[in-house]
């Protein structure tokens, strides 16, 4: 049990008895403490107005390897509560992110998860890359806590196959696993019109995994023949024997659903292992030419995406230059799709204020939940409503990689 909560358990047992000892010779009382326990649980689910702030945790990568991601979505959350906390807050009251840097590392995202509910928070946002999220979600789903991803993309983020449990706590902002792979198989044969294929992916990443399995599933429905299936262990930097596997079949595509870092060294080993198919990739691409020391290994590439700086709708565009005043760089999809997740979050909770509810209370929560999952708005990454699943309805972005320059192509 969390140290937090047995402190609580203590003063309630303490309050109870001092009570129960006051009211020891009140005739309008009650031997038996259910008049106590009707109050405690008034004071517990009722406003008191207090105007006193909402806390939110945010749990995601600020330091490690993937901490590119983990900062562009914390950078999109902080901008959206300093708008609505500089607007008046959620019914008069600011809200206050309390942070949490869980590294990229599903132990420490189970850490991080403890101490912030043991700091009092209402709701959390993250984490940010499927195996923390994963990680955390059961024992989020024990506590009917409140959450939404950014960018946790693995279909097990709401959903247990196994066990066949939905996590009716747990929301995302990004579109799924076996949607991207769905999407660019389609893209590969309609588009492109690769008639084979090849796939190099990390056999110990749940992202890549669910991406990998999805598209090769759509490839084999549409015809699309997978001449190779690679893969490699998690943490890897040398891809030369699977590089060399996949040139001697000489495919017409090459689909990598990667990080941007192994990307960035895929497409330099391709080249000298003579691969000459032109790259696929998924949303993990996002900010990969910011880490590739030459771009044109990546010309003629293309990429799912949940979002474009290059779509010209007035909330995007508008976004893009609050976002570039505060930080002072373009933002990527991560911070749009962090953005979003705190949009979709605090319309919620203003759902919960309307009825009174106190934050933090097992009633407010639930609240909370229940408006997410109604959710139909317009976002910076396109529509939201949510399935059976709780994953987002939504098109997708096709980026290109050409002339050195992520490209928009268009939504598909």
């Amino acid at each position: 049990m969390k140290k937090f909560r047995i402190l609580a358990l203590a003063l309630a047992l303490v309050l109870c008895f001092s009570m129960l000892g006051a009211c020891s010779g009140d005739t309008n009382g009650s031997a038996d403490g259910k008049a106590t326990e009707g109050a405690t649980a008034d004071a517990e689910n009722t406003d008191t107005g207090s105007g006193e702030p909402i806390n939110l945790g945010v749990l995601a990568p600020l330091t490690g390897d993937v901490a590119q991601y983990g900062i562009a979505v914390n950078n999109g959350v902080k901008l959206y509560i300093k708008q609505v906390n500089a607007a008046g807050g959620v019914n008069g009251k600011q809200i206050t992110l309390i942070p949490y840097d869980e590294e990229g590392d599903a132990t420490n995202a189970i850490t991080g998860y403890n101490s912030l509910v043991d700091q009092g928070v209402t709701a959390i946002i993250g984490s940010v890359t499927s195996t923390p999220t994963i990680a955390v979600v059961s024992e989020a789903f024990a506590d009917n806590m409140p959450m939404i991803t950014a960018s946790a993309t693995a279909a097990g983020v709401t959903y247990d196959e196994g066990s066949g449990t939905v996590y009716t706590n747990m929301f995302r902002s990004c579109f799924i696993d076996p949607f991207q792979g769905e999407k660019m198989a389609t893209f590969a044969v309609e588009e492109l019109g690769a008639q084979t294929a090849a796939v190099l992916y990390d056999t110990g990443d749940d992202y890549s995994l669910g991406v990998m399995e999805a598209f090769v599933e759509t490839a084999k429905a549409l015809g699309l023949e997978i001449v190779a299936r690679e893969g490699y262990p998690n943490g890897s930097m040398e891809f030369q024997s699977q590089l060399t596997n996949i040139a001697a079949q000489n495919p017409d595509v090459l689909f990598a659903p990667v990080y941007y870092e192994d990307v960035a060294l895929i497409a330099q080993q391709a080249a000298s292992a003579g691969v000459t198919a032109p790259m696929m990739g998924v949303d993990g691409w996002d900010t990969v030419l910011s880490v590739i020391r030459d771009a044109s290994l990546l010309e003629g590439a293309y990429y799912c995406s949940g979002y474009s700086a290059q779509d010209d709708s007035a909330l995007v565009q508008s976004f893009l230059s609050d976002y570039e005043a505060e930080y002072g760089e373009t933002p990527n999809m991560f911070a749009a799709q962090g953005y979003d997740a705190a949009m979709v979050l605090i319309a919620a909770l203003e759902q919960a204020e309307s009825q009174g509810l106190a934050a933090g209370s097992d009633a407010y929560k639930q609240a909370v939940i229940d408006a997410m999952a109604a959710t139909d708005m317009t976002c910076v990454t396109g529509s939201i409503t949510y399935d059976e699943y709780n994953n987002p309805q939504k098109t997708a972005f096709i980026i290109n990689i050409t002339g050195g320059s992520a490209t928009l192509w268009g939504q598909f």
